[in-house]
């Protein structure tokens, strides 16, 4: 029980983190290799690859009450950060992002005997859904010229990152650290339960 108690405020605080810094990055696009892209990308799917990690140890229902709790806190430090509309919306496609991506991961994971075609699926979606929300609600018709004009090319080219860097990087990242917080040799799809 004291395992689940300190895990989930330190994930409520880590989730926090993550859309703070990754609201302050977005903001200094950068050229990359001849494409537009925000430092956010870098940052932003650890945030995925820490609700994956929460639906499978601690279930579905805590995570969703991680990303509830964090949503407030999110919202006003990304406010304070960069503006009330990046804020609003960050907060808003965070919400929405991370409660698909436990949806999927769960609704996957119960019907795949493979471990990473859960965190595989439900990643992809939600950055899909989390990159336009977010991009569109925050720069579309915005004052700032560069990016009114550039954010749907930003969108695009963030979000292939973020699926690349997700493939690559953090779904076996998830398998690692899987094996590490479980204790175990072998990762496979049925439910752990830490009590």
């Amino acid at each position: 029980m004291v395992f689940k108690i300190n895990s989930f405020y330190k994930l409520v605080l880590l989730h926090t983190f993550i859309i703070a810094l990754s609201n302050y990055l977005v903001q200094f696009p950068f050229n990359f290799f001849g494409v537009l892209v925000t430092w956010g990308m870098f940052t932003f799917p650890f945030l995925v690859l820490a609700t994956d990690l929460t639906v499978r140890i601690l279930g579905k229902s805590t995570a969703r009450k991680v990303v509830f709790l964090a949503y407030i806190p999110c919202v006003l430090i990304s406010i304070s950060l960069n503006s009330f509309r990046v804020g609003f919306a960050s907060g808003l496609a965070y919400l929405f992002g991370q409660l698909l991506d436990i949806f999927l991961f769960q609704k996957v994971r119960q019907k795949s005997k493979k471990w990473w075609s859960a965190p595989l699926l439900s990643t992809s979606f939600s950055n899909i859904f989390d990159t336009y929300i977010f991009f569109f609600m925050s720069f579309y018709n915005c004052n700032n010229e560069f990016l009114r004009e550039n954010w749907l090319q930003i969108a695009h080219a963030d979000l292939i990152f973020k699926l690349v860097l997700s493939t690559i990087f953090f779904l076996p990242l998830y398998g690692f650290l899987l094996k590490i917080i479980l204790g175990v040799d072998k990762v496979s799809s049925k439910k752990v339960v830490i009590s």
